[in-house]
């Protein structure tokens, strides 16, 4: 028998209505926000990842999916940021609208080991905002973050914020922290030792218990800001503040990827163990000009869905209300079924019947397992004095009725 590839998971008929009510929070966030919708190919020029996240990021080293056509090189994408830069600058959203905001939901690819939530398929439903430097934009969108997660019945979840600094700000800490991690470098791991020569910003981010002692010994704090980039952080925090959204300052937070600038931010949940994001985000105001883009400002952020459905009170919530489903004993009766199944549909109420010839007690069965709210029972009798059995799955009491009073009873 063949199996689902490791890493990637079949999202079941019983799962799929948790994530529909997921998406459908999602989108009405959003569109409070006035966030606009986009849907990416799921396939990009592998070129375009290289360039935007960094060839030193892990990523980019041990997890990209390559699809290798001829001279041609193409990549699953493993993040949708870089993207959606992509559709914005090849569309010339900037030109015709300037300043936009935009939301996207969908798999993700990363050639990693599964691990609780971490799968190679995966999911994200994130946003960006696009071509602003001002840090209001910020501050709207970690309390976008925030308003997401209390939507999705989460709580206790804690907001890590930092700031990176412009590009000469993060050259400033790059320095700093080369120069009191190389008398050290024997007692850090084997990752973290690349890491001092190719990019010593990711020895914060090492999950190494010995690499992250001797990164807290290094007492940082912002004076690798400069005075604009310090200026900016504070009116983040004070926003913030005003709208009384809990957030604790890390000054050891970093992001993976190298376009990150100025304000960084992630997302953490202790029910999630070791790999404990729920999801991050953060500033990248050079990554459009980079990309062949004018010189203006971006932040975004995404959450990993499978991890939402970790914490998140909605996950066995149940999105159908009334689901009827009809049994018909008889040739008879099952034609009167049919027209009463096409009655029910087009009225709005989901219904449906037994196709297995099964028996009274076997289709009865069969409407539980399937979760039927109510049953219509139609037979030789019913069919005579023009009447149905209508059963309540909830209490189990059942009535009789005739077909318009029944028609009413769903506002048919």
């Amino acid at each position: 028998m063949l199996k689902r590839v490791p890493g990637t998971k079949d999202i079941l008929p019983q799962e799929v209505s948790s994530w529909q009510k997921i998406e459908a929070i999602a989108r009405n966030t959003f569109f409070r926000h006035n966030y606009q919708e986009i849907r990416p190919p799921l396939i990009e020029e592998e070129a375009l990842f290289n360039r935007s996240l960094g060839e030193t990021a892990e990523i980019i080293q041990k997890q990209m999916f390559l699809i290798k056509s001829g001279r041609d090189v193409y990549a699953l994408r493993p993040e949708g940021t870089a993207s959606i830069v992509r559709a914005y600058l090849e569309n010339n959203l900037d030109k015709k609208y300037g300043f936009m905001k935009l939301y996207y939901i969908g798999p993700m690819f990363r050639l990693e080991r599964p691990q609780k939530g971490r799968l190679r398929q995966f999911h994200h439903l994130g946003c960006e905002a696009l071509g602003s430097q001002d840090p209001g934009v910020d501050v709207e969108a970690i309390s976008l973050a925030d308003n997401l997660l209390k939507a999705f019945k989460i709580d206790k979840f804690q907001i890590k914020l930092n700031s990176l600094g412009c590009s000469i700000d993060k050259r400033r800490l790059s320095e700093v922290l080369k120069g009191r991690l190389e008398a050290k470098a024997g007692c850090l791991c084997e990752d973290c030792q690349r890491r001092l020569s190719t990019n010593v910003l990711r020895i914060l981010d090492c999950k190494n218990e010995r690499c992250q002692e001797l990164v807290r010994q290094l007492d940082l704090k912002d004076r690798h800001l400069c005075p604009e980039c310090k200026a900016h952080f504070l009116q983040v925090r004070e926003g913030l503040d005003i709208l009384k959204i809990d957030y604790q300052l890390d000054p050891y937070l970093v992001r993976g990827l190298d376009y990150y600038t100025r304000t960084v931010f992630e997302i953490r949940h202790s029910a999630l163990g070791s790999q404990d994001a729920l999801g991050a985000g953060g500033r990248y105001d050079n990554l459009i000009k980079q990309l062949g883009g004018p010189d203006i400002g971006a932040i975004g952020f995404a959450l990993g869905m499978e991890r939402l459905f970790l914490v998140s009170g909605l996950e066995n919530e149940q999105a159908r209300k009334d689901f009827v489903f009809v049994i018909t004993l008889g040739k008879e009766a099952r034609r009167e079924g049919l027209r009463l199944l096409y009655r029910l549909r087009n009225s709005g109420i989901c219904a449906d019947t037994c196709y297995e010839n099964k028996s009274l007690k076997g289709a009865m069965r069969q409407a539980h397992s399937l979760g039927a709210t109510h049953v219509l029972m139609i037979g030789e009798n019913e069919l005579k004095k023009g009447t149905l059995i209508l059963k309540d799955m909830v209490s189990g009491g059942q009535k009789e009725l005739d077909m318009e009073k029944l028609l009413r009873e769903f506002k048919c």
